[in-house]
């Protein structure tokens, strides 16, 4: 536990950590560290390793998708009184799926589809979410009711390009 004394410790220890979680203060590769890579007429190839989420772009979409999920899905445990822990499990797998949804392809190529199923699945995700008993109908009033969500916006967003 953090005394008087340590008051000042606690705090230099926060900024920095603050300060490292920002990238501001980086590390410094040694002066005489190897370079290493090769290049040729066409392409360049560096030494370094490329990070995961750059390798597997729909684990990336998929774990934020879920990231939020769990977020939007204890706000709804908590406010419905049903369960932050249930709605968490709802919510990311039903986040999860949005993700995929948005980094999809296909789903690219046809954006308004894209749109009506991201609110399908996120009213279905809410509906679960919020009710216990008779999950099934309100699921599927609130899924429906997200697609016409989806809908109106998908619209919204993308003929007004067109013109």
């Amino acid at each position: 536990m953090l005394r008087n004394r340590g008051l000042k410790t606690g705090r230099v220890l926060a900024l920095l950590s603050v300060a490292t979680f920002m990238g501001v203060a980086e590390l410094q590769a040694p002066a005489q560290a190897q370079l290493s890579g090769s290049a040729s007429r066409s392409t360049v190839k560096s030494g370094t390793k490329s990070s995961y989420w750059k390798a597997h772009p729909k684990v990336k979409s998929a774990t934020v998708g879920a990231g939020v999920g769990v977020a939007a899905g204890a706000v709804t445990g908590l406010v419905t009184k049903k369960g932050v822990v249930r709605g968490s499990a709802i919510g990311a797998g039903t986040g999860a799926g949005v993700g995929l949804l948005q980094s999809s392809e296909t789903m690219k190529r046809h954006p308004i589809v894209k749109d009506v199923a991201q609110g399908t699945l996120a009213g279905a995700g809410l509906g679960l979410a919020a009710k216990k008993r008779g999950a099934a109908k309100t699921a599927t009033k609130t899924a429906a009711t997200g697609a016409a969500v989806g809908l109106g916006i998908g619209l919204f967003k993308n003929l007004g390009k067109e013109m």
